[in-house]
């Protein structure tokens, strides 16, 4: 591997960085975006099941809150259920904002990297084209060897560094961006549902 990258040479430092980067990313929000994490199953049933005991209290509303995403969103309900229907619809959609933007934190730097790792690759193929033709005489022959070897391998191992990084990074990133958006779907019916309930518009199924 060391040999890899003293053959790519200097260009290809920032690409290792980035390539760590984002690894570290896919495999934070990979743990960070569980379904079961962020949207618990039960949780919904569970809040209904005590309302039905009577309104909720501050510690039933600090229990939730703490419990999940899912349980932000309920909670910021929870807070206005004696409000008519518009008022905790606006509270609850307030907080689902605030939750699916802390969900795709770090989306937007994955992005990147899927990006801008093809163009560092081939900013390392222009280095290694460079270093290519100044291996070349004045008068175009009596080229060094060593010297078009290593431009060639400059300008090869850059543009695969940057491809190997950019493929992964792109189909993580578009992966979260699905599951995110899957997410947030997922707490918004388990939100309306709650509201409906709770003003007497939909029957809980117990």
């Amino acid at each position: 591997m060391l040999e890899i990258i003293r053959a790519a040479g200097w260009p290809i430092i920032p690409l290792l960085f980035a390539s760590v980067i984002a690894l570290a990313l896919i495999i934070e929000r990979s743990i960070s975006l569980r379904r079961s994490a962020i949207v618990p199953s039960g949780l919904l049933d569970k809040v209904l099941g005590e309302l039905r005991q009577g309104n909720p209290s501050d510690e039933l509303i600090s229990r939730v809150n703490a419990h999940s995403p899912l349980g932000v969103v309920l909670a910021a309900g929870l807070r206005n259920v004696r409000s008519s229907r518009d008022v905790m619809k606006e509270a609850i959609e307030e907080a689902g904002r605030g939750v699916a933007h802390e969900l795709e934190r770090f989306l937007t730097t994955l992005g990147t990297i899927a990006t801008v790792s093809p163009l560092m690759g081939l900013f390392g193929t222009v280095v290694g084209m460079i270093e290519l033709f100044g291996s070349q005489g004045p008068s175009g022959v009596g080229a060094d060897p060593q010297q078009l070897a290593h431009g060639i391998s400059v300008a090869l191992y850059n543009t695969g560094f940057g491809l190997i990084i950019a493929i992964p990074s792109l189909i993580a990133h578009r992966h979260f961006r699905a599951t995110v958006e899957s997410l947030v779907i997922d707490m918004e019916q388990a939100a309306v549902k709650m509201v409906e309930v709770l003003h007497g518009e939909r029957r809980t199924t117990k």
